[in-house]
């Protein structure tokens, strides 16, 4: 049996008698779980106390559980392997729900645990009571209620099968409190390792055969599992064979941006150049990626179900192909395990795309060329040029939703070490900050900076108490222009003049911010900006800088 952490499962205490808490603490031990992000509550307390043996388990806990829910799908993100939200039933789960879509549609490993009212309450209505099983089943890839002590290992070891394996996600638990106060005495189980579809020998001819031919080639990545290796190994790929490679919405840490053959991004910053080249090519290789509706331009760009270029689609999930667009080469596999078998493939007139994928380049240099000359006037497109410029190549980045994300998606360079941009595929607000946190425990060494908007901010902007008190060095900046910007500029597009909802009464962030023993600046000019953030980054702690741009300005373009 695998083991991890500094208390080491043992034949004695496998065979000892323990309450249920203690049973399933031993059982996140045993799965190498690295944290545990939580609000605690009285429906999971013998949780709790299995974990105060477990020291090398980080339980940490969190101001909302929507908070904690993204945390741990960002730590999931992060290392490939689960990390536990633990929450109390009712509000607790229904707060943490919005972690349990995030992981969903971005496919990342995670398990949402809940307390559930003891098992003699169920269906009666009792306080707080849930049917999870119900609730979670569309979110989830799997939702179970656990109504046996001697059976936690079990779930436990296939809550992290389930979680990692094929297309990975959330999965979800309910521990009715009286069984994790009952005792048994039970055997533990091993490690679980994913299991992955791995993709046949014969997928080199297959690639080979259908780029043959090809003239306008382009090859589309994203989804999970991808690993450091594997972007390494598609960007050998592609350089090899001249091929112009574009990321999947949020997914552009997976080839360096500042690689001659990364053409762009599908997503909200994707350029009219960049459209078009995906629409006129004639082979197109997708690896991972879904193809969902924001990436496609709601199925316009990539026609469905079927795309006029000739189209090869790779995935982990059997059922996603042929789902939406009907492929003339499906492959069943793994990002990784695809890419891994064609990593030193040559295709014979690759010669020919050269000039093709040049071209696409010089589109996305374009896209993602903005001057700093007025100094007087401070946009947010300067200033995430700047972080370009001067943060370190591997300094992780993380986002929520709003305008603001075009503008980051547009001139930051992601990629030059995987997992540099966290940020949520389903477009959720309030996840940068948590997402922050949860690098930062991920990876205390590398720099981590949280780009969000002040609507965004303001929705899990009480995690900064749960940064304060792990003593995290974490950037902040906020967009700050008083307004919701994306609902605006729609509301604007469709009702001129009709203003409802989308004004925002802001508090002095720099003020909330040193509340928690943070740096806090406010900033109008560029210059001023580049002060902040000398002495932000100086700073051992905290650090939040209000970036006040102007609202009109800021609403007119996304470009400068």
């Amino acid at each position: 049996m695998q083991q991890f952490g500094t208390n080491l499962i043992n034949e004695s205490r496998e065979k000892s008698i323990r309450h249920g808490g203690r049973i399933l603490a031993d059982q996140l031990a045993i799965q190498g779980c690295e944290a545990v992000y939580c609000v605690a509550g009285e429906s999971f307390l013998p949780a709790l106390d299995g974990l105060y043996d477990h020291p090398e388990i980080k339980t940490i806990p969190c101001r909302q559980e929507g908070g904690a829910a993204i945390m741990a799908e960002a730590h999931g993100k992060m290392t490939g392997r689960p990390a536990v939200c633990f929450v109390t039933r009712g509000p607790g789960a229904t707060n943490a729900s919005i972690g349990v879509h995030i992981a969903h549609q971005a496919s990342t490993p995670m398990v949402l645990m809940i307390g559930q009212v003891q098992r003699n309450f169920i269906d009666r209505e009792a306080f707080q009571e849930v049917d999870y099983r119900a609730m979670f089943q569309p979110l989830a890839k799997w939702a179970a209620q656990v109504e046996s002590v001697e059976r936690i290992p079990e779930y436990v070891a296939r809550a992290w099968r389930t979680a990692m394996s094929g297309r990975p996600g959330p999965v979800v638990l309910a521990f009715p409190e009286d069984v994790l106060y009952d005792e048994a005495s039970v055997e533990d189980l091993g490690y679980a390792e994913a299991s992955q579809v791995v993709a046949s020998e014969d997928v080199r001819n297959q690639v080979a055969k259908f780029f043959h031919d090809a003239s306008r080639p382009v090859v589309i990545i994203g989804g999970t599992p991808w690993s450091e290796k594997t972007c390494s190994q598609i960007t050998e790929f592609a350089d090899r064979n001249n091929l112009p490679v574009v990321a999947e919405f949020r997914c552009q840490d997976y080839m360096d941006n500042r690689h001659p053959n990364y053409i762009g991004d599908l997503g909200v910053s994707t350029s009219k150049g960049l459209a078009e080249i995906v629409l006129n090519c004639d082979r197109l290789l997708c690896i991972g990626a879904r193809l969902g509706e924001l990436p496609t331009q709601r199925y316009s760009l990539i026609k469905a179900p079927i795309p006029d270029p000739e189209f090869f689609h790779v995935h982990t999930d059997i059922s996603e192909l042929g789902r939406v667009y009907q492929p003339q080469v499906a492959v069943n596999a793994s990002p990784v395990s695809f890419v891994d078998k064609i990593a030193d493939l040559e295709l014979e007139n690759s010669s020919s795309w050269l000039k093709w994928t040049q071209q696409a380049r010089a589109n996305f240099a374009s896209h993602s060329t903005c001057q700093l000359a007025d100094s007087s006037i401070l946009t947010n497109e300067q200033a995430i040029v700047w972080l370009r410029e001067n943060l370190p190549q591997d300094a992780i980045l993380t986002s929520g939703a709003g305008i603001n994300t075009g503008v980051l998606h547009q001139y930051y360079y992601y990629g030059a070490k995987y997992r540099t941009q966290l940020a949520p595929i389903a477009g959720s607000m309030g996840y940068g900050l948590p997402a922050a946190i949860a690098a930062k425990i991920c990876e205390p060494s590398r720099e981590v900076v949280c780009v969000v908007g002040d609507g965004d901010f303001m929705m899990t902007s009480q995690e900064l108490a749960t940064a304060a008190l792990l003593k995290l060095k974490i950037l902040i900046i906020v967009v700050n222009n008083f307004v919701l910007g994306t609902i605006r500029k729609y509301q604007e597009n469709h009702y001129p003049g009709r203003v409802v909802a989308t004004d925002l009464e802001n508090p002095d962030f720099t003020a909330y911010a040193r509340s928690f023993g943070a740096f806090g600046e406010s900033v109008r000019t560029f210059d001023e900006f580049v002060s902040a953030m000398q002495l932000a980054r100086n700073f051992e702690g905290i650090s939040l800088i209000d970036l006040q741009v102007d609202r009109e300005n800021y609403l007119q373009s996304l470009t400068c």
